[in-house]
This record gives C-alpha cells, sequence and structure tokens, in this order.
C-alpha cells in the first residue's frame, strides 16, 4: 500500500504556474513545491514537467535544481524524476561512488518487477550513452561484478507457477556451497539471477524447513567482505523486500549522522508502492511511528517532503 495522498483529478496547467510562481523573483516559495509536488503521483508529475516546459520553454527539473539546494533539492530531484529514470540516476550514483554501493544496485535488480528492471536498463541508456551491465562492471571486480552484472542483466520469469522438485534440489545445491563456504559457487549466482521470486521464495522456504535456519543467517562472515554482503542483500530483496527496506531505513537514521541519501531513497521509491506496509513493519520492529523517527533526524523542507510523502496530513 502506497502513502502517497494525490487528488484523483488536478490540472498539470494550474500545477505548473503554481511553481512557476513559487520560483519567481526573491526567494523560493518551497512549502507551494511541496504542497503540488508532495501530493501528485508519478503520471501527474510527468504532465506537470510538460505543462511547465510548454508554458515556460524552459525545464522544470533545472529550475528547481537552480533554486533548491541540499538534502531537499535532492530529494524533490529524486522525486520529480520518472521511477525508471530515477532508477537510473540512482544506480549511476551508486557505480560512481569512490567505493561503490553494491546494495543500491542489487536493490535496483531484485526488487524492481522484470519490466521495471528492463525500463530502468532502457533510462540507463538514454541518459548516459553506455548499458548498465556495461558500468556496473567497469566499476566492480571478481565475484561482486559476476553476480552484479548477472542480477543487471536479469529478466526473470514474473508468474506464480513454482516447480517444488526444482525448489528441493536447489534449496540442496545452495546448502552444499553454503556449508562448504564456497559463497561464490556459479550454482549460487545461477539460481539468484535466473529464477523467478515466487520459484526462489519456495527454495529459501525449502532451505529454512531442512535446516532450521535461513540461508542468509548461514552467510553470516567477515563484515568486510563486499561479496558476501551483496549476496545477503540479494537473497532479503528478492525474499522479502519489505523487510529488506525497514532495515535500510531503522540503519539509516539510527546511525551516528543521518544517512540522507538511504532515508531518501527509501521513501522517495516506495511511496507510491509499499511505503504503508514498511511503516508498519518499522513500528512493530522499533516501536516508534517512522513518521516520529523521520521527524526527529530531518528538519527543514526537507523533512516536510518526506513527512509528506510518508502520507502526513498537510
Amino acid at each position: 500500500m502506497a502513502t502517497l495522498i494525490a487528488p484523483e483529478h488536478t490540472s498539470a496547467v494550474e500545477d505548473a504556474e503554481k511553481l512557476q510562481k513559487a520560483c519567481k523573483g526573491w526567494g523560493t516559495d518551497e512549502k507551494a513545491i511541496i504542497s503540488v509536488l508532495g501530493h501528485r503521483n508519478a503520471v501527474q508529475r510527468k504532465q506537470i514537467r510538460l505543462a511547465y516546459e510548454d508554458l515556460y520553454q524552459e525545464d522544470l527539473i533545472k529550475r528547481l535544481e537552480s533554486e533548491l539546494s541540499g538534502d531537499f533539492e535532492k530529494a524533490v530531484y529524486r522525486w520529480i524524476l520518472d521511477p525508471a529514470d530515477r532508477d537510473a540516476v540512482l544506480a549511476n550514483v551508486a557505480i560512481k561512488k569512490l567505493s561503490p554501493d553494491h546494495h543500491v544496485i542489487v536493490e535496483i535488480s531484485c526488487t524492481r518487477s522484470p519490466e521495471e528492471l528492463l525500463a530502468v536498463r532502457r533510462a540507463y541508456q538514454a541518459r548516459y550513452k553506455h548499458s548498465l551491465e556495461e558500468d556496473v562492471a567497469a566499476h566492480t571486480k571478481g565475484d561482486t561484478r559476476k553476480l552484479l552484472v548477472a542480477l543487471v542483466s536479469a529478466f526473470r520469469y514474473d508468474g506464480e507457477e513454482i516447480n517444488t522438485r526444482v525448489a528441493n534440489s536447489e534449496a540442496k545445491i545452495l546448502h552444499e556451497a553454503v556449508k562448504d563456504k564456497e559463497f561464490n559457487h556459479e550454482e549460487i549466482i545461477r539460481i539468484l539471477s535466473t529464477r523467478s521470486k515466487m520459484q526462489l521464495m519456495a527454495t529459501f522456504n525449502r532451505y529454512r524447513d531442512d535446516h532450521g535456519t535461513t540461508i542468509t543467517k548461514n552467510l553470516e562472515g567477515d563484515s568486510g567482505d563486499e561479496f558476501l554482503k551483496a549476496l545477503r542483500s540479494t537473497i532479503r530483496c528478492l525474499n522479502d523486500p519489505k523487510k529488506y527496506f525497514e532495515k535500510v531505513l531503522r540503519n539509516s537514521i539510527r546511525r551516528v549522522g543521518t544517512d540522507e541519501d538511504a532515508l531518501t531513497r527509501v521513501i522517495v521509491t516506495r511511496a507510491e508502492k509499499d511505503l504503508k506496509d514498511i511503516k508498519e513493519l518499522y513500528y512493530k520492529r522499533n516501536s516508534v511511528p517512522l513518521d516520529q523517527a523521520v521527524a526527529k533526524d530531518t528538519s527543514g523542507d526537507y523533512k516536510a517532503l518526506l513527512l509528506t510523502l510518508l502520507g502526513k496530513e498537510d
């Protein structure tokens, strides 16, 4: 369930006019920007961008970038983009970091539907004139490269059908590889990057039933091992994405100094999908409402936008 509160009928032209007025003259009316964009879905936001360009022969995104700053600017920029384009930007930023954020690549590859991931790869090519696969390959090495390239290249079956026999045999294959600490076994990468999510859930459940523990518990190891971290994130994202996102939010707020990148990423990418469920999980796990935790850890217009996307009424 989404947290975004967006009216069904809006006028893109009126919204574009309000945004232009908010950016005109001395100072910017950030509240007006939030009251429009914080209550519009992806289709409506795209219509506003087109209407704005039509009315003012100017790119709304560039205008907002020049008017806003800091975490608020970054959050508005992430939010206003089409979802596939946004994921392309998130992936590129993650890859190009000095020490790449592998978990962001895993997250995009494993929590989006096959069609959504395909759209991200198209958007990435259009924006950067490279393929996502080649950039991931160029900025990673060894086993991590093998895993991530396989994940971003995947086009999984997206239906409900599962094969119990395959689940049983692949749970055994996974257990053998994990038991022998062959975490980089090519069969692990094959299974995780080609099987449907429903099939993988059946395999992980079989693993748990047979061995009395989850596969991620058996993958605990050297905390500095990047490949092992990516492998654990992959399994979490495929098996229970909402639980994975709750943990990302918890870690982003709990650390000394908030991880605004992670906090913004989860809220803007899930507000139109399942953020309501993630909020419920967060409350169950932490006994504090997510809105309250976010309000305590953020400030100003950035805080106001995040709370709006979390479903707080104006």
